[in-house]
């Protein structure tokens, strides 16, 4: 207690010691409720904390005061980190709340691989060690046209396992259309790097012409790298390479094209907001060599990285020592191989997918629910509105597709300083509920977008609303 003023002193020895605390009676229910080391850790924890503020000229707490600091520690140290969010943005691929949710019947029918042992590297035919890369690549083949395919633990990865195996050292070929970044700073002249392979680019940001990769292929070129800008689009005086013409050109100068496509739709649905977006079934068909992409985007699984294209290139792949410390485990394919079941069935796939499950959702349905969710509020005396509002595909995927939606907008008394601060004060509030919820804070408002939001739900939003609204008025 160097350096302590006498008075900061007798502050500290009015702290009781750890084992006084771990003898009163309020604290050993919690022992028995949470065990001896959690509690122990934060008898510690609230201890230090007192001494510090001892230290800056605060009295030392009461007993109930040390108590109610001690539940405070144990109670965060032992909620899950990881929780169930309400999406109230109306964003369907929310990168920063998981991407794609699983929904109900891709968890029901993965279940039952998951919960005992199952097969994951054994062959059952042959009674020996089997791959763990067969169980989801047959149907994904199947659905695809592809003649193989291997899957990693995500897209970056699958372009970086590319660029290794097949350019390291050499030259990549790329248009400087196609430089994109995707969330947390994914980069391809980053991974390009990374890869140990030299970028070279052509063409300009809005315009590249075929002759563009024909000039610089010379005897260092490994690939003909293409990427599909699935997050933004250029418009205008522009001009890209078609896929067909980049496919010739790789083949006359024997050079593998590999296409990174990113966003990950399977083959065309009758969705009209994905008529325009590429898939791997046509872009196999078009010849490319090598298609990676993203299990949970539009393909609506788990989060990968899946590679499909030529039985030779493919082989190759399988034999780069990266792929044991890219691989995934059995959640991710037991998850990928149900998920390519529905892909199987169209009236299955728009049922039990959730990405085509939402898409494929009526105006009016959700418009119901909206009216449904202010029903409730205005039953607890909240008052809102149902407004028109556009929901958005995310994910980096569908830059331009805009969702016609109903949103729940709250209407909140006073002048708009008042109505602001409550708005703001409210949403900060409804992150931090147990079951957080993330709505749209916009110009002094809250809005619910009741895209993301479906009937099962609305019981246990109003429920975090109610709580949150009138905890925020006192």
């Amino acid at each position: 207690m160097t350096n302590i003023s006498e008075n900061k002193s007798a502050e500290y020895k009015n702290l009781p010691s750890v084992n006084k605390l771990l003898n009163i009676a309020e604290v050993k229910v919690l022992s028995n409720v949470y065990g001896r080391e959690i509690v122990l850790f934060s008898i510690k924890s609230s201890l230090n904390f007192f001494r510090s503020e001892i230290i800056n000229g605060n009295l030392s707490p009461s007993i109930d005061e040390i108590i109610n600091k001690i539940k405070n520690t144990i109670s965060l140290k032992s909620n899950k980190s990881l929780r169930k969010v309400i999406n109230a943005t109306g964003i369907i691929i929310h990168t920063n709340l998981g991407r794609t949710p699983f929904g109900d019947d891709l968890i029901k029918d993965s279940f039952d691989v998951l919960k005992g042992y199952n097969n994951l590297e054994f062959n059952l035919q042959k009674g020996s060690r089997g791959n763990r890369n067969d169980h989801a690549t047959e149907l994904l083949k199947h659905i695809t046209g592809a003649e193989d395919a291997i899957i990693v633990n995500n897209n970056a990865a699958a372009v970086m396992l590319l660029l290794r195996t097949f350019a390291k050292d050499k030259e990549v070929i790329v248009s400087r259309g196609e430089l994109i970044e995707i969330g947390g700073s994914f980069r391809i002249p980053d991974i390009m790097a990374t890869s140990d392979c030299k970028m070279v680019e052509v063409g300009t940001t809005n315009k590249t012409n075929i002759e563009d990769y024909k000039k610089a292929i010379n005897n260092n070129t490994a690939i003909l790298f293409k990427a599909h800008k699935s997050n933004y689009q250029i418009t205008g005086f522009t001009k890209d390479v078609q896929l067909e013409d980049l496919v010739l050109l790789g083949k006359k100068n024997k050079i593998p094209i590999i296409y990174d496509l990113g966003s990950g739709l399977l083959q065309k649905n009758s969705n009209k907001f994905l008529l325009e977006e590429p898939t791997v079934k046509d872009s196999i068909k078009k010849g490319v060599d090598l298609i990676c992409f993203s299990g949970d985007k539009l393909l609506g699984g788990p989060q990968a990285g899946i590679i499909v294209g030529k039985k030779k290139y493919i082989s190759k792949l399988k034999k780069e020592p990266l792929l044991r410390a890219l691989r995934v485990c059995k959640t991710t394919i037991a998850l990928l191989e149900t998920t390519f079941t529905y892909y199987l069935n169209e009236h299955i796939l728009n049922k039990k997918n959730f990405i085509f499950k939402t898409f494929n959702r009526k105006s009016q349905e959700i418009k119901n629910i909206a009216q449904n969710f202010s029903n409730n509020l205005k039953e607890l005396n909240i008052n809102s509105e149902v407004v028109s509002s556009i929901g958005q595909t995310g994910g980096g995927t569908v830059p331009d597709g805009e969702i016609p939606s109903f949103s729940v907008k709250l209407l909140i008394n006073g002048n708009n300083k008042e109505r602001s601060d409550f708005a703001e004060n409210m949403h900060y509030s409804l992150l931090q509920h147990q079951i957080p919820v993330l709505a749209i804070l916009k110009k002094g408002y809250i809005y619910f977008d009741m895209l993301t939001i479906f009937e099962n739900e609305l019981d246990e939003l109003t429920m975090i609303v109610n709580q949150v609204y009138f905890n925020t008025k006192q």
